[in-house]
């Protein structure tokens, strides 16, 4: 699924609505995670605090009634890119540091984690993290070996 200019845009707005709720300031709000909640069947994107107060919400007309077996996949990345180029706008977000942006189900199950700020940016991704459990478990070996 190729996000459409229509979609991007959706999602830099939402970025800047939630700017507009945690606007630059000298006192940063006490805020620890972000969540868009996306649902597959009505292409709804809400997102809330920790304390799940909404914020925002948009329907992505392109997600509703997806049928995509993949869809969390592609919405990860699709996230994941918006939230990389609009990360100035993030870096503004007057929230405590670090803070977190969290993709959940319908269900409030926790998807995937995707973007960091923590006054450095730091994006993570399923590519970064591949294979990661296979080279501590060999580093470890060889370091139990010496």
């Amino acid at each position: 699924m190729k996000a459409s200019e229509q979609t991007i845009q959706q999602l830099e707005r939402t970025i800047r609505k939630i700017g507009q709720k945690f606007p630059e300031s000298e006192e940063p709000t006490l805020l620890t995670d972000i969540h868009f909640r996306v649902f597959q069947d009505s292409g709804e994107l809400l997102v809330y605090d920790d304390d799940d107060n909404e914020i925002t919400r948009c329907v992505i007309e392109e997600w509703i009634d997806s049928k995509d077996d993949e869809f969390y996949d592609h919405v990860t990345s699709i996230c994941r890119q918006v939230l990389k180029r609009n990360s100035g706008v993030i870096e503004k977000y007057s929230l405590l540091r670090p803070f977190s942006f969290v993709l959940e189900d319908d269900e409030k199950e926790s998807v995937a984690e995707l973007f960091i700020s923590d006054g450095d940016t730091i994006i993570i991704s399923g590519e970064l993290m591949e294979g990661l459990d296979k080279e501590l478990d060999s580093f470890f070996e060889k370091l139990m070996e010496e």
